[in-house]
């Protein structure tokens, strides 16, 4: 299977601080791919230098064979290629903070996401239908502010707004953070739907059992650096290994 995106000797400083120290993995295509560590490790750093949202100072990355990022991209694309660029390609980010609008409603940010559409009523029927197959309590609160919403309902909207518009990659930072266990699995069955449309996902998860749930292959960091590469299976068979690169034991998180 190809790879879609791929990180080759990827360095990032903010400000006076070193980051990430060469960071390489690579996200095959229509696959969910895990990438895994410690607090601290560099997970949200590395997602958010493949938006653009800070740049590589050091390595390259690609997606589908395009530089999208580090000096390897070369000065002028460097210049043009800002995270609305990136977006273009066809990757949406779903942040931590999940990043939504509390003050509009739910179809409001979802016409804010969508390209397309001028209007709420120009979304795409069919693929709202197809979404709120995967989240009816978006359809149920379709008119309400989307700070009202609870905080399951709300990392939904976020993961909606991303998919609003038929994606290729996905990158989402800790969707289950913070949730019930029940909305966990609601979030797990939608991404394994996600996956069945040949979407490739690259998520940063500290939920194990979510990781184990849908992951096919897993890169794990620490300090900045990809300490590990394989399957998720592999990992998820061996507590030696997860004790050794995470600190615990999958086991304890079933």
């Amino acid at each position: 299977m190809s790879d879609l995106l791929e990180l080759k000797g990827v360095h990032t400083h903010i400000g006076a601080y070193h980051i990430l120290h060469g960071v390489d993995f690579a996200v095959p295509a229509g696959q969910v791919t895990m990438l895994l560590g410690r607090n601290g490790a560099g997970k949200t750093t590395t997602l958010r230098t493949i938006m653009g949202l800070w740049a590589a100072s050091q390595g390259s990355i690609t997606f589908d064979g395009v530089p999208i990022g580090g000096p390897a991209a070369g000065e002028a694309a460097r210049g043009r290629r800002g995270t609305p660029d990136i977006a273009q390609l066809g990757i949406a980010y779903v942040p931590e903070n999940m990043g939504i609008f509390a003050d509009l409603t739910v179809s409001e940010n979802m016409l804010l996401a969508a390209r397309g559409a001028r209007s709420v009523a120009g979304l795409d029927t069919a693929r709202l239908e197809w979404i709120f197959g995967l989240f009816p309590a978006l359809k149920k609160f379709w008119l309400y502010p989307a700070g009202k919403l609870s905080g399951g309902q709300k990392q939904m909207l976020a993961i909606a707004r991303a998919i609003v518009e038929p994606r290729r990659l996905l990158l989402i930072d800790e969707p289950s953070k913070g949730l019930a266990p029940a909305i966990v699995q609601n979030l797990i069955a939608a991404l394994r739907e996600l996956k069945s449309t040949a979407t490739t996902i690259l998520l940063v998860e500290q939920n194990f059992a979510m990781a184990r749930a849908l992951g096919d292959s897993v890169a794990v960091m620490d300090d900045g650096r990809v300490v590990h590469r394989g399957s998720m299976a592999e990992l998820a068979g061996d507590e030696a290994l997860q004790q050794r690169l995470l600190g615990l034991s999958l086991a304890v998180h079933q």
